[in-house]
């Protein structure tokens, strides 16, 4: 029995150490160079973000050292949540069990459906609290167990707690992101989840229940990107995909413009 236990724990932190999917690229592997004839390759995969503006990866700064320290005891967290799956009854960990509750319920479902049902979990699980009231200071990132342990945190928690939740019932990694946005009429960051559906982005927000596709975004500038690749920044030079005068550009004009007016330098080039 007791043999039994540890193969199924063994098992499960092997599959946890597989979960660890916000690092960087596997060392070693080669990425097939792009051909002189399509020199917007680069472009076209940076515009894979959401909300269809480029983004360029942050090499240093305080956004990044946070979400490593994220990634660090994320990793461990995944490694302890696996555990518990492999042996429930043997788990020492409520919010580990109201996690894998939490999968449980929403791995029933399929597609849109399934993402609804971790955002309005966890939106219910959570109660928005800032942190100064509950750590004593300002911005800071807790991973899922310990949001789901201490019933509350602000936007950034509950992105980084849905994330995990939908990674963990199946979702790609490069289908997950974090985004921060700038709030336009109270000059506020915020932070919601996004998650790419049939090549589009669905944004899931702590503030509703409704999941919003980022084209229908209104009020809010992106300006960086969290993922499988780590923290991005939007280009500053787009403009708002939607004031307050309720402007929307499509993101897929923005896409457009870009890919042809890549086309166009290629054209020079040669």
């Amino acid at each position: 029995m007791g043999l039994s236990v540890y193969s199924r724990a063994l098992r499960a932190g092997i599959v946890a150490c597989g979960l660890v999917w916000f690092g960087p690229a596997v060392a070693g592997a080669e990425a097939q160079a792009p051909s002189p004839s399509t020199p917007s390759t680069g472009l076209i995969q940076r515009l894979a973000e959401p909300f269809g503006l480029p983004a360029s990866s942050l090499a240093a700064g305080g956004l990044r050292d946070k979400w490593l320290g994220v990634q660090r005891r994320l990793a461990d967290e995944m490694v302890q949540i696996a555990l518990c799956d492999g042996d429930r009854e043997r788990c020492v960990s409520p919010a580990a069990l109201k996690f894998l509750d939490i999968v449980d319920a929403a791995r029933l479902h399929e597609g849109r459906a399934r993402l609804g049902e971790v955002n309005r979990a966890l939106n219910l699980a959570i109660r928005p609290i800032n942190d100064l009231a509950q750590h004593g200071q300002i911005d800071v990132w807790t991973t899922p167990l310990a949001t789901l342990a201490l019933g509350g945190g602000d936007c950034e928690d509950y992105a980084i707690a849905k994330l995990a939740a939908l990674r963990w019932a199946g979702i790609a990694p490069d289908d997950l992101r974090i985004v921060v946005l700038r709030d336009t009429i109270h000059g506020e960051d915020h932070a919601v989840a996004a998650v790419r559906l049939d090549g589009r982005w669905l944004t899931l927000d702590n503030r509703r229940m409704a999941m919003v596709w980022d084209a229908d975004v209104r009020n809010f500038r992106p300006t960086f990107v969290i993922g499988e690749h780590g923290v991005m920044r939007y280009a500053d030079s787009f403009p708002l995909l939607a004031d307050v005068s309720g402007n929307n550009p499509v993101a897929p004009l923005v896409v457009s413009s870009l890919a042809a007016a890549a086309d166009r330098s290629s054209e020079r080039a040669d």
